[in-house]
């Protein structure tokens, strides 16, 4: 069999490439729903942080936060995913695209919130100080002074963490969830053939951080430009 035979063998007999773009959707429906939960529950704890770092209060929800990042940045995500599918929501009849977002979601958190914390522990305090010259209170400084300069110092880092996140739902697949990965594993059990589902796999990747990566280089060189101006 040469390789056009193998290649329609493989992904149009019994329209077997649907396996690759039914995955690939799934794959961007928990990458984008985990990256909001991870970007909303990372600045809350950033926030939470930075706060006790800067003030001294918040003592128990800063306690509770380092708790948080230490256990969740301490072990793998795929050992999350699976406590939260097959131990947390055991009992429960949810959908697994539900679970994925939440075990993604709740590992990105952790990251983005030291990225965020890195980012408003960079302002100086002399812009705290500004805030309260101009009579606002702490949670207001926060808001309309320190977040918008420290949120355009780490979007950089934020995109990267979305990439990072698209690739680690790789492992979706552990509670059989039928993600792109999965799908080229579906395909090399239907034919026995591993090499053209998994290399499609790898390239359908690629292509998409790639993609990301151009807009991260293209958001940078913008916000250097606008630095500079």
């Amino acid at each position: 069999m040469n390789f056009f035979d193998k290649l329609h063998e493989t992904f149009i007999v019994d329209d077997r490439w649907q396996y690759l773009t039914n995955g690939l959707k799934i794959t961007l429906l928990v990458t984008f729903f985990a990256s909001l939960l991870g970007i909303v529950l990372g600045f809350l704890i950033a926030i939470v942080r930075s706060t006790h770092d800067k003030t001294g209060k918040l003592p128990i929800l800063n306690a509770a936060a380092k708790l948080y990042l230490t256990v969740i940045r301490g072990t793998p995500v795929l050992v999350q995913l699976m406590i939260i599918y097959f131990v947390i929501f055991a009992s429960f009849n949810v959908s697994k695209v539900f679970v994925a977002v939440m075990a993604f979601g709740l590992n990105s958190a952790a990251y983005v919130a030291e990225i965020v914390r890195s980012g408003i522990m960079s302002i100086d305090n002399g812009q705290f100080e500004a805030g309260a010259s101009l009579g606002l209170n702490y949670p207001k400084t926060m808001l309309y002074i320190i977040l918008p300069q420290a949120l355009r110092n780490i979007l950089p880092a934020l995109a990267n963490e979305f990439i990072v996140l698209l690739k680690e739902t790789s492992v979706a697949g552990n509670i059989a969830l039928n993600d792109l990965t999965k799908g080229g594993d579906i395909i090399r059990s239907a034919t026995y053939e591993a090499f053209l589902p998994l290399i499609a796999v790898a390239l359908i990747y690629l292509v998409l951080v790639v993609a990301l990566s151009k807009l991260v280089n293209l958001l940078e060189r913008r916000l250097a430009k606008s630095d500079q101006g």
